[in-house]
């Protein structure tokens, strides 16, 4: 799925110099991206890019967060997504909501993802493949909603071979907060003691978060960490910035802990990860180091060495 759109706030006195704790600071708040106009990526995702590889030095290890739906597709014979294409250089994580997607891939991976479901991607040196709504979903419509997240690879890894995870819900450790405040699933990294299911090449954290109404928490991150969150449902106050629905705040490497209190019950996605302090360059489904590397991506492609798909499924 697809790219970008940014607007910038300056972070506020309160959430730049409190105090939690003995040890622990609070995160500043650098900017918040406010809810960008869509488009359709292929014809199954229409999409909101809520950041993209232009901005990879403020966002990194992360490239791009694209938010598809909430949509309703009607009944269809003729299965919906995005065909065949390549991608060299970093990571594609698919989170679904509602819906169902299937994936398949060059280099033999591939399953069908439902509602809680994650599948996690590794392009590396190269390969091409397809995202599509499966066939039932396609016949029975319904409403859909996922999220794609572009994770970029060091420069001594780009090459690496690829491969495919499928993660099922029920592998994801779901963890209570305290007062009953709401849950956090453990999608990658640690939480609480709680480790994800995902394997990952540089240290992430993603926690799919639900807060309830009236209630709030703190999160713990790792120092030097970059860390955003991305609200899909709801409002919150971060850190003492207010966020609504579609909107994503970025945070800076000082500080360990967000603060995070629910006006509304909230669904949200909070990351953090290790910078990955490297060039970047992209180009389209590609991202490298440098423009030669983008050159032979896009000859590698044209000669077949990322591999092709046969019949559709």
């Amino acid at each position: 799925m697809s790219q970008t759109a940014t607007t910038t706030q300056t972070a506020s006195k309160e959430a730049t110099s409190k105090e939690i704790g003995a040890t622990s600071t609070l995160k500043s708040v650098l900017n918040v991206r406010p809810t960008p106009q869509g488009h359709w990526v292929g014809d199954g995702f229409p999409v909101r890019t809520m950041f993209g590889y232009d901005t990879a030095a403020a966002v990194t290890p992360f490239l791009l967060l694209d938010y598809a739906g909430p949509h309703h597709f009607e009944p269809a014979m003729q299965r919906r997504g995005v065909g065949e294409h390549p991608h060299r250089g970093f990571e594609t994580v698919t989170i679904v909501y509602s819906g169902e997607v299937e994936h398949r891939d060059s280099s033999g991976g591939g399953g069908r993802i439902g509602p809680g479901d994650v599948q996690w991607m590794t392009a590396g040196s190269g390969l091409v493949h397809e995202e599509m709504h499966s066939p039932e979903f396609t016949m029975s419509g319904g409403a859909f909603e996922a999220i794609q997240l572009w994770v970029n690879l060091p420069a001594k890894l780009k090459m690496t071979t690829p491969k495919y995870q499928t993660i099922l819900n029920g592998d994801i450790p779901e963890v209570a907060l305290p007062d009953s405040a709401g849950t956090v699933r453990v999608i990658a990294g640690a939480f609480n003691g709680h480790k994800g299911p995902a394997n990952t090449f540089t240290p992430i954290d993603l926690w799919d978060t639900r807060l309830a109404k009236g209630k709030g928490a703190e999160f713990h991150v790792t120092p030097g960490h970059n860390t955003l969150a991305f609200v899909m449902k709801g409002a919150i106050v971060i850190n003492g910035k207010r966020l609504k629905e579609a909107e994503l705040v970025e945070l800076g490497r000082d500080g360990t802990t967000i603060r995070i209190d629910a006006e509304e019950d909230t669904k949200l996605m909070i990351l953090s990860g290790e910078p990955i302090d490297e060039p970047v360059f992209g180009y389209g489904p590609f991202v490298m180091n440098y423009q030669a590397e983008i050159r032979q991506a896009v000859n590698d492609f044209n000669a077949g060495k990322m591999g092709r798909l046969g019949s559709t499924l």
